[in-house]
């Protein structure tokens, strides 16, 4: 049975938030929110040391599925993550910043 993870609304996230982006490198590149961390779901258990330290720390993805199962794995591990609920989807329609490494708008894809 999959554990209970602690979800917040994009919305709700706090501007100083310490943020971790699990997405693959191409949704990055597109959009992201300045300041995040991003290292992909894959990567995250063999790059632990590249984890930012926050308390809470919060996960995002596109959806919020990815960095549910992120956030539960990391809070397994001694973290306290916190799972961005409708990911950067729900930040962007949130009007919350983006950036992009793209030099064209930024977009979440």
């Amino acid at each position: 049975m999959p554990q209970q993870v602690p979800t917040v609304p994009a919305a709700e996230v706090p501007e100083d938030a310490v943020l971790l982006d699990v997405r693959e490198d191409g949704e990055w590149v597109a959009g992201h929110a300045e300041g995040a961390t991003h290292i992909p779901m894959g990567d995250v258990p063999a790059r632990l040391d590249e984890v930012p330290e926050g308390d809470p720390l919060y996960v995002v993805c596109r959806s919020g599925g990815r960095s549910a199962r992120v956030a539960a794995w990391l809070n397994q591990n001694g973290y306290d993550a916190v799972n961005v609920g409708g990911g950067m989807g729900e930040w962007e329609t949130a009007g919350r910043p983006l950036v992009s490494e793209t030099g064209q708008p930024p977009t979440v894809v």
